[in-house]
């Protein structure tokens, strides 16, 4: 228990002191800071003036017949949409009544942010929450590590644990994230402790409601996360037998799949309905979040090819995986682009899960569920921008963590130099981003236009 205690104090230490300035003042988007001030006052709705972007806005407008409907207007053609999604001309439109403004961001995170808007309401401090919360990613990632040892899954020492623990808090995206507030990376933070949870209690399929309850949360907090449902079926499927318990006797295996994965059905159901009554209520639909009333120069192409398109993945993969720091002679000697630095730049030792040594049936089931987690990031309109490097693998870096301690290949030197590399170029990313605008392409680079659209 000390041991986890004192990962714990590491983490809030570290990351305290690499936040810093930003720990005494809210962000400059503290969105689940308006939407707790504005639950507690009885309403989803905020109120100007706001701060940030990223807010979503529909108008009402009155017609030419006197009614009034809500909903937005598109760039690219001359109508309006209404929140049915029927279309009519602007020139019906007498006059603007006014636009009501959303948090466009799934809402679970908003409940941390609770105690804070009670104290200080709209001033309340979203940074110290999040830093709070990602200190709690070390002992969690050390629990889940231990987790896979006792489960036979794992053949990692405690030594070897901790450099991995070492690789998801201060070796990946996850440090720049942790240090920022802000609604963007506050959700990620929340979204890493969560997935630890759940894939601890999913490893054996041995915490279905805790596993239910936390992939509920994650769902409501990054959508993509809700396709780590496959870690817990396929993880019971296992654990009861598989394809060989369903060959001998199928009816039975049915039969013993049938509690475990009702039982972690339950919350997943209650979230989602909540999700979806919430989405109803502010957009009228129940799978709208928001999005589609963000007001952001990408509007167009939103409107010409959806908030997810084949359209933007050749883009999205580019970010993912193929950017690197501009060098040069003169200062500031590199530069990173706004859409980041690639994953394997960022955390260089995951290159070793090309080549496992072990390729236990969990091996396969974390792939899947990475792929499934991953393509809706690869396929959305957004790359992260701006950002230090490729934030969206945040939604599954825990489970490549994973598959790193089950991979069997050993941590030699090389292995620990890799982690290392990683902890110094994301301790730079920290300690920069946002702060030291000369090391960042945010604007005016050809190749920057280029893969931004």
């Amino acid at each position: 228990m000390r041991l986890y205690a004192a990962l714990f104090a590491i983490g809030l230490a570290v990351y305290g002191v690499v936040a810093w300035d930003r720990i005494w003042r809210p962000s400059p988007a503290p969105h689940f800071v308006y939407q707790a001030d504005a639950w507690l006052h009885g309403h989803a709705t905020i109120d100007p003036p706001l701060t940030g972007d990223d807010w979503a806005k529909v108008e009402t407008v009155a017609l030419d017949d006197g009614t009034e409907l809500r909903g937005r207007r598109l760039t690219t053609q001359p109508v309006f949409r209404a929140l049915d999604g029927h279309d009519l001309p602007v020139k019906r439109i007498r006059r603007s009544v006014g636009k009501t403004a959303y948090m466009s961001f799934p809402p679970f995170p908003t409940l941390v942010m609770l105690p804070g808007a009670a104290l200080g309401g709209r001033a309340g401090n979203d940074v110290v929450p999040t830093l709070v919360l990602a200190a709690l990613i070390l002992p969690l990632a050390l629990l889940v590590l231990r987790r896979l040892s006792t489960a036979g899954l794992s053949r990692r020492s405690l030594g070897d644990d901790l450099w991995l623990v070492a690789t998801l808090a201060f070796g990946s995206v996850a440090m720049f994230s942790a240090v920022q507030g802000k609604v963007w990376f506050t959700a990620h933070v929340v979204g890493v402790v969560l997935a630890l949870i759940y894939a601890w209690a999913s490893i054996e399929a041995r915490r279905p409601l805790i596993a239910g309850l936390a992939l509920g949360a994650a769902a409501l907090t990054r959508t993509a996360m809700a396709f780590m449902v496959i870690l817990f079926v396929c993880e019971a499927w296992r654990v009861h037998g598989g394809i060989a318990a369903w060959r001998a006797d199928r009816g039975a295996l049915l039969r013993d799949l049938r509690r475990p994965i009702l039982v972690f059905a339950a919350p997943i159901v209650g979230f989602a309905i909540a999700g979806m009554a919430y989405n109803y209520a502010r957009f009228g639909s129940v799978t709208e979040f928001g999005h589609s009333y963000l007001e952001v120069r990408q509007q167009a192409q939103i409107e010409q090819f959806g908030l997810a398109s084949y359209h933007y993945l050749a883009r999205n993969l580019a970010v993912a995986f193929t950017l690197l720091p501009e060098l040069s002679a003169r200062p500031p000697y590199l530069q990173i682009s706004g859409h980041g630095l690639a994953l394997w730049v960022t955390t260089p030792v995951l290159v070793l899960l090309l080549w496992p040594r072990d390729r236990h049936p969990l091996h396969r089931t974390l792939w899947l569920t990475v792929a499934a987690v991953a393509l809706p990031s690869l396929l959305y309109q957004n790359s992260g921008w701006v950002q230090f490097g490729y934030r969206f693998s945040l939604d599954y870096l825990v489970l490549l963590i994973m598959l790193l301690a089950i991979g069997g290949r050993p941590l030699t030197r090389f292995a620990k130099a890799l982690i290392v590399a990683g902890i110094v170029v994301n301790l730079f990313g920290a300690i920069t981003f946002d702060r030291v605008w000369t090391y960042y392409r945010v604007g005016g680079n050809a190749y920057d236009v280029v893969v931004a659209h």
